[in-house]
C-alpha cells in the first residue's frame, strides 16, 4: 500500500509538467513557423520558389 501511496503523491506533484511542456512546445512551434514565414516571403526566396514552380509546370513529358 505504501508504494501505491508514494506513486500517487509523485503523480500529483508532476501533474502540471505535461501542460507546461506542451505550452513551451507550442510556443516554439509558432516561433519557428513565424521565422519560416518571414524567410519564405522574403524577396529573393519568393523569386526562387516561383522559378522552381515555373520550371516544374513547364516540364516536357
Amino acid at each position: 500500500m505504501r508504494a501505491w501511496l508514494s506513486a500517487s503523491v509523485a503523480a500529483r506533484r508532476d501533474a502540471g509538467m505535461v501542460t507546461s511542456e506542451y505550452a513551451v512546445g507550442v510556443i516554439a512551434a509558432v516561433a519557428f513557423a513565424a521565422a519560416l514565414y518571414k524567410v519564405v516571403t522574403s524577396g529573393q526566396v519568393g523569386e526562387e520558389l516561383q522559378g522552381i514552380v515555373g520550371r516544374a509546370l513547364n516540364v516536357q513529358m
